[in-house]
């Protein structure tokens, strides 16, 4: 290494250490409000790794992420005013010390979770595949991570697609206060790389030249097409796991003592004088440069104003973009209408999509050769090839953690589960990870994913193949919630979902799967958030999604000819809701009656029931009514199906029962 490579990695590692001794000075004085995990002790590797990044090369960190950010070229002040909680932080103070952000210079945030980044990371890698980019992306973690299912998860998907990934162990002994030789069966990490496939290393993490040369190597190979590698840093923290905790409960002075004795800046600054014939003065004003930048950051960032208030609920989606004028939805209805199913409208969604947006590509099980469970995307294998159709493992949070990574860094993944019981195994990445990152990042990333998955009882699927779960995904900021009753409405609302920069959770009712009606040829989007009335009458609203929309309108023939006249609202979308289409029709009618088939209890019926509620109290001339499925898992016998979800004759029942009120 060069003289000034030397120097440049001496600098970075002083920067880390004197910042991070202001921020425990800065933590006693009160001026940090919640946790301070800091990386005093760990220098080397953060120095050593990033030394031969790019800022397009993404770096996805954990919970003792800064030593990571500065090394990717954060500066001090804004690491500092993030975790004074500043509106010039790095985050504009919605992350503080877990949660850093920086896209500009490839910090592509830490994660205050064991294990996401893992998988982030291997999403960073398969975007720079789809994109021929040759960029590469690190993922830094604790020992506490390879215990975690996110390693192996990770580990496996980076070998079998030859990702272009850094997995670096920063095994500093303890997780939390929990030590490694207690928690793991086997006491060193780099060897399990060779269960992978992958290349695996185990080097002295206190020496920031051994590292340094480790991560070159393991750089050039994922540059070169070579793949992944794991390097396991043995390092030791030598502060608590965060500032203010207690730290000798479950280790001795004596063995932080000892540890300090091999600090990796003194151990390179020693290095530099005696092998490499550096002037001391040189260093001397590389520690009087950094000392003043740190001084000067903290002063700044001390003095920086707090976020306005107003902006506390900003960034949790992305700013829409409007719909041209040629893709407003056309007529429902046509003289010579185009029939087709649903599968079949959602399949030409997608296909048309692909084919002028060379950055879409769908991960799931059985979607590449074989064309998906429902057929949702047959034929386009041959049309596209196994990395935009990419079949995955059995490894649902490895493949939707990876999307989320995809999405932060330029691509759009389309995540093709199924089943939506079977993506539940990845509901900490969708909830804590990919509906939060544009909020986090104060928009600055985006995260177009599509999840999409069939949905509902029926076939005898039994209680592992029936659920629907929006109402749960719902509650979640950041997520839009997407719930089509026909096949018109699947295909405009699939292109929005393909052409958003939001999180979507497209769910399909596998019993409408085959329904049929006129879909125009022509492009078009529908709008999030936009209710449809498929059906206009004057003496009853009923709002019902997806099956229970289509056995609604099964009665209202019947319900016509006795004289009742039904109003049908199909909301369409969950999150956003269109409270206001629901409203007016209430307005008109004076009745609402919401039937859905999940069990009631905290789910959208309920919520439908308690926002007309409040707008809409004095247009009601009857309480409100809720047809919902029985708040049991869901059964295989068909006798027992049928008894736990709301069918055509209870709706029927329950319309009249309420007009009659």
């Amino acid at each position: 290494m060069e003289k000034k490579d030397l120097l440049r990695l001496f600098r970075t590692m002083l920067v880390i250490r004197s910042t991070e001794e202001e921020l425990a000075r800065c933590h006693q004085r009160g001026l940090i409000f919640g946790a301070c995990h800091t990386y005093v002790g760990q220098e080397a590797i953060a120095s050593g790794v990033c030394f031969h990044l790019t800022h397009h090369d993404a770096v996805f960190s954990t919970h003792r992420g800064h030593g990571h950010a500065l090394a990717k070229g954060m500066p001090p002040g804004e690491l500092i005013a993030e975790l004074f909680g500043r509106s010039t932080g790095c985050s504009q103070g919605r992350g503080g010390s877990m949660h850093l952000f920086s896209p500009e210079i490839g910090m592509m945030g830490t994660s205050g979770i064991v294990g996401p980044c893992i998988l982030q990371a291997c999403g960073g890698g398969y975007s720079s595949k789809i994109m021929k980019s040759g960029h590469v992306a690190a993922a830094f973690f604790g020992d506490g991570a390879v215990n975690n299912g996110a390693f192996h998860e990770g580990l496996n998907m980076a070998s079998i697609w030859k990702l272009p990934v850094l997995f670096i162990c920063e095994n500093n002994q303890f997780a939390t206060e929990v030590p490694f030789q207690y928690s793991s069966g086997i006491p060193d990490v780099g060897r399990r790389a060779a269960n992978y496939g992958l290349p695996g290393f185990e080097v002295d993490g206190n020496d920031a030249l051994a590292v340094a040369e480790v991560a070159g190597e393991a750089v050039a190979r994922a540059r070169a097409g070579g793949g992944a590698t794991l390097i396991e840093c043995k390092t030791y923290r030598t502060r608590a796991h965060a500032e203010g905790m207690g730290d000798f409960s479950y280790r001795t002075r004596e063995e932080v003592e000892q540890w300090k004795g091999r600090c990796p800046i003194a151990r390179l600054r020693q290095r530099m004088l005696a092998e490499f014939q550096i002037e001391e003065a040189q260093l001397q004003q590389i520690e009087a440069e950094v000392a003043a930048l740190v001084a000067q950051s903290r002063e700044l960032a001390e003095k920086s104003p707090m976020p306005d208030a107003s902006t506390a609920s900003m960034h949790v989606y992305s700013v829409p973009k409007p719909a041209p004028m040629s893709r407003t939805p056309p007529a429902r209805e046509a003289a010579q209408p185009r029939l087709i199913t649903y599968t079949q409208a959602t399949h030409e969604a997608l296909a048309e999509e692909m084919a002028v947006n060379p950055l879409i590509f769908v991960m799931g099980e059985g979607i590449g050769k074989r064309g998906g469970n429902f057929m949702t995307t047959a034929g386009l294998y041959d049309k596209y090839g196994t990395d935009r159709l990419c079949d995955t493992p059995i490894s649902e949070r490895g493949f939707v953690g990876l999307a989320g990574g995809a999405a932060m860094t330029g691509t759009r993944p389309v995540v093709d589960f199924m089943f939506a019981d079977f993506v539940l195994d990845a509901v900490g990445e969708i909830v804590n990870q990919i509906a939060k990152m544009q909020y986090m990042s104060s928009g600055r990333l985006k995260m177009p994913v599509l999840l999409r998955g069939c949905i509902g009882i029926g076939h005898s699927a039994a209680t592992h193949h029936s659920g629907s779960y929006y109402g749960m995904y719902a509650q979640v900021p950041g997520l839009r919630v997407v719930v089509p009753s026909n096949a018109y409405d699947a295909k405009g609302l699939l292109k929005r979902a393909l052409r958003c920069d939001d999180p979507v959770m497209f769910l399909e009712h596998r019993e409408i799967l085959t329904a049929k009606c006129h879909v125009p040829s022509e492009d078009y989007e529908i709008e999030f958030g936009r209710a449809n009335v498929l059906r206009e009458g004057t003496d009853v609203t009923v709002v019902a999604l997806a099956r229970m929309a289509h056995l609604t309108l099964s009665v209202c023939e019947q319900l016509e000819q006795e004289g009742i006249s039904v109003e049908v609202v199909d909301p369409r979308t969950i999150s956003p809701l269109d409270v206001e289409t629901i409203l007016q029709s209430v307005a008109k009618t004076g009745r609402l009656l919401v039937v859905d088939e999940p069990p009631a209890s905290c789910g959208f019926a309920h919520s439908v029931a308690a926002q007309v509620t409040h707008g809409g109290f004095d247009d009601l001339d009857a309480p409100i009514r809720c047809l919902t499925g029985v708040f049991t898992p869901t059964p295989y016998s068909p006798s027992l199906e049928q008894a736990v979800v709301p069918s055509a004759d209870a709706i029927l029942a329950e319309i009249r029962s309420l007009v009659d009120e």
